[in-house]
């Protein structure tokens, strides 16, 4: 069981809702925006922060972001604002949150806008292992049949992790791990920024990538772990029109499973 003081730990969540989504049909209109049962998805996830207690809710906006903050304003009024202007990737994002988190103390959550099927139940289980096994930073993952496209988790043998390889830039033997990473994290603030400071935009596409932390941690010795959720639908992303049909019809099952659910009881 978590201790008293664990449990009482605050928690900060900070939702990337910048993007595009440059394949969703319409190009002139926030990703975040587009709807899964008739609420944009941005909403799901600001009442995923907000029933998990969150002390501060930060959205990071930036394309159409009046929009987008307009809607946020009135459906999640708890909510603060980041603005990333340019966007120059997930790293960079969090990184617009510093001035409204460096004397917090406590975890930070980072979810994506598109991530409109996450549970209460699966964000505390994580929440929950990160602090019993005071990590530094804990990575929420899914196993997969065919995991080809994703990045993979390499643990050690101790079962923490000591690696994150793109599928791209895998070996034949860790294209055979089947833990894949859902880009959803939470990380003690006390070392985030700092991290954050120490990373590049060594890429072919010159963003700052989020993911790059974990190497300033591991440099530094610091402990990372990673939780598996037992539903992929969770932490799929929508980053396609055929993908926000394939959310809405997910939720709707959920939402008839659990009415049946009730009325069984």
């Amino acid at each position: 069981m978590p201790s008293a003081e664990n449990m009482e730990r605050k928690i900060a969540t900070v939702i990337m809702a910048a993007g595009k989504g440059t394949r969703m049909k319409n190009p002139d209109k926030a990703k975040v925006m587009f709807e899964v049962l008739g609420k944009p998805m941005i909403e799901h996830v600001t009442k995923l922060a907000h029933s998990i207690k969150s002390t501060r809710t930060i959205v990071v906006v930036g394309f159409h972001r009046e929009e987008v903050m307009s809607h946020v304003k009135k459906s999640a009024p708890w909510a603060d604002f980041a603005v990333q202007d340019p966007q120059l990737g997930t790293g960079h994002a969090v990184l617009q949150t510093e001035s409204q988190l460096k004397d917090f103390e406590g975890d930070v959550l980072v979810l994506s806008g598109d991530v409109p099927l996450l549970k209460h139940s699966t964000m505390l289980d994580m929440i929950s292992y990160h602090r019993q096994t005071k990590s530094v930073a804990t990575i929420l993952t899914a196993e997969l049949d065919d995991p080809s496209g994703y990045g993979r988790i390499i643990r050690n043998n101790e079962g923490s992790v000591t690696g994150i390889v793109e599928h791209k830039d895998s070996s034949e033997a860790q294209r055979e791990i089947h833990e894949i990473n859902s880009g959803i994290y939470l990380f003690d603030n006390a070392h985030l920024f700092d991290a954050l400071h120490h990373i590049d935009a060594h890429n072919v596409q010159n963003e700052y990538y989020l993911t790059d932390v974990f190497q300033y941690y591991w440099k530094h010795h610091l402990h990372v772990t990673a939780k598996v959720t037992d539903d992929f639908n969770e932490i799929r992303g929508v980053n396609t029109a055929e993908q926000l049909e394939e959310a809405q019809t997910a939720l709707l099952q959920r939402n008839s499973l659990r009415q049946a659910s009730v009325k069984s009881l």
